[in-house]
């Protein structure tokens, strides 16, 4: 695999250094984005401490040598205000979705911003506040807040900055690497997601049981370190411009990007001088003078072929995934009667199981040249394990299956339209095709815990009743993208 990897970072007709840069941005991004998903992960590992079982915490209590009939547990010392009220569920869920609608919402605005400006600088940016916002939670323990709306706020606002990462990061792979395996390039590269989330769990508990908000603020300031660190480094594409003389050689964009300076085409005329000791006639230099295209309008994102489909796709496939994320741990206490650490270690095989079939979906993709199909297949095969969860080889195969197709939408089909053959050669559209796509999908990611939680009282049949019918949409939706693609874009190898 590594070899494979080596030749479609190279590949036959690259050159060593392009092919550095290739390998820089795909390292970089990867971090990066791990960053985000690294920074995201706290909430879900500090909930169990703003709300405690004060049972248990007044035995504690009580053991340590206070007489608990007589000096009870403060009550900050059991719960963190205001989640020590029965209703802590709801205001805990109110804290995610306020996330998650935000990043939704503000998805479809992140691209059409995004490609309007230097993608370097608009992620770096993203990143810092991303980095403020998350400290910002983590402030509310060491300075004593306990104001809901507070943390709503903070929720909100990071939410809407995070949409910054993933059309970047997406537009920066598009633009280095080719459509020839992009699948496999791109399913690898997705990986990232799981490993964030298992780092930000690692480094959020570390600190949880003793001091809650460095389980905000460390992570914070990973990713505000991180947004330096794509400021200075990150290369956004290769361009070139060609002089008419011979003595000069192609300028690369890898080579004079690091300030993004490429824009050699506001030069229209050049006269090379040659030194005073030299008697030569002087001759102008014409650089060709290639018009940028202009930034591609909301409506003109959806009108390319696939993208409508791909996004309902992706809404109903990320509605089955983000159900799982959030709420399989929980179902797995309640029904196989297992510990949190042990149900939150074995949930981990959903994740595994998310890398191996993002990888899968994107080479099988890229022999057949079906991105479409692959994705109605995965999504087919997945029904009858949604209901088999609690089998761990199950678990693992449920979440390739699933995370397969969620993998291949947000990546490699994002990059494939975004370079769409009517767009006439107009990369500045990857951007908000990837936006509009990821945010649709994120709709479905909010949409899906919230309907666990509405349907869970009333079994746990009903929630997987309710993923079936949801991957069953997908399938169709999919089955249906493939069939209206199969005149309309066989170059993209999307059918």
């Amino acid at each position: 695999m590594t070899g494979r990897l080596t030749r479609v970072l190279h590949g036959p007709s690259v050159s060593k250094q392009t092919w550095r840069y290739r390998a820089l941005t795909f390292s970089l991004t990867f971090l990066l984005y791990t960053s985000f998903h690294l920074s995201r992960k706290p909430i879900s590992i500090v909930k169990s401490e703003l709300h405690k079982n004060c049972s248990s915490v007044g035995d504690t209590w009580s053991s340590a040598g206070t007489p608990s009939s007589l000096t009870p547990p403060p009550r900050d010392h059991c719960s963190w205000k205001p989640f020590d009220k029965s209703n802590y569920k709801q205001l805990l869920g109110a804290m995610d979705y306020s996330f998650l609608c935000a990043y939704a919402v503000g998805m479809y605005l992140s691209g059409i911003i995004g490609e309007r400006l230097p993608i370097r600088l608009y992620l770096s940016v993203g990143m810092l506040f991303s980095g403020l916002f998350t400290c910002l939670f983590g402030l509310g323990y060491f300075y004593n807040i306990h104001n809901l709306g507070f943390y709503i706020f903070v929720q909100v606002a990071n939410g809407l900055v995070q949409t910054t990462g993933w059309p970047s990061v997406v537009t920066c792979i598009g633009n280095w690497f080719g459509k020839g395996r992009r699948g496999l390039i791109m399913g690898l590269w997705n990986s990232h997601t799981s490993v964030g989330n298992i780092l930000g769990s690692l480094i959020a508990g570390y600190w949880v049981s003793s001091n809650w908000g460095l389980s905000f603020m460390v992570p914070g300031l990973i990713i505000a370190a991180m947004g330096l660190v794509c400021f200075l480094f990150l290369v956004e594409r290769e361009c070139s411009a060609i002089f008419t003389l011979s003595v000069f050689r192609i300028v690369r964009c890898s080579r004079c990007n690091f300030w993004n300076l490429c824009d050699l085409q506001s030069y229209d005329t050049e006269l090379l001088l040659p030194r005073d000791s030299v008697r030569v006639q002087v001759q102008p230099v014409v650089v060709v003078k290639s018009q940028e295209p202009g930034a591609i309008s909301f409506m003109g994102a959806l009108n390319i072929p696939g993208v409508v489909e791909f996004s309902l796709c992706l809404l109903f496939a990320k509605l089955v995934s983000y159900t799982f994320l959030f709420w399989l741990p929980l179902y797995m206490t309640k029904a196989a009667h297992l510990d949190a650490k042990r149900a939150g270690d074995l949930s981990t095989l959903f994740d595994v199981g998310g890398i191996i079939g993002g990888v899968l979906a994107g080479v099988v993709s890229d022999k057949l040249g079906m991105r479409a199909t692959t994705c109605a297949v995965m999504l087919l095969l997945a029904a009858p394990t949604l209901t088999s969860v609690l089998c761990s080889g199950m678990l693992l195969v449920c979440g390739g299956l699933v995370n397969g197709p969620y993998a291949l939408i947000t990546t490699a089909v994002s990059a494939d339209l975004g370079t769409h053959k009517s767009l006439k050669g107009n990369a500045r559209a990857l951007s908000t095709v990837t936006a509009i796509i990821d945010g649709t999908g994120s709709v479905g990611a909010a949409l899906g815990p919230l309907l666990a939680g509405l349907l869970s009282p009333g079994g746990w049949d009903q929630v997987f009743y309710m993923l079936m019918a949801s991957d069953f949409i997908a399938l169709l939706v999919s089955a249906l993208c493939a069939l209206r693609l199969t005149h309309c874009s066989k170059p993209l190898g999307l059918t």
